[in-house]
């Protein structure tokens, strides 16, 4: 008997002890995830982003300073060649 009530006690505390923690507030400076590689490396390259809308999807054309016009992943991958 004294067992089931050292546990049964133990159970309940350890409950109230969870039950009182607050989860942590996101504010608006918190930053999710990470920026999207390709378009990274265009502004890198002083290259300016575009958006393209198709029924397929939407995709991003990096206009570069020397007047060339490259979807953004296209870019990255010729520029990025893994090994």
């Amino acid at each position: 008997m004294m067992k089931l009530r050292f546990w049964i006690y133990l159970g309940v505390g350890l409950f109230m002890l969870t039950a009182c923690q607050h989860p942590e507030e996101k504010t608006k400076d918190q930053i999710i995830g990470m920026p999207n590689p390709a378009s990274v490396y265009c502004i890198k390259l002083n290259g300016k982003l575009r958006s393209v809308s198709t029924p397929q999807g939407e995709y991003a054309i990096c206009a570069l300073p020397s007047g060339e016009q490259i979807e953004e992943w296209a870019l990255f991958r010729r520029d990025h060649v893994s090994q």
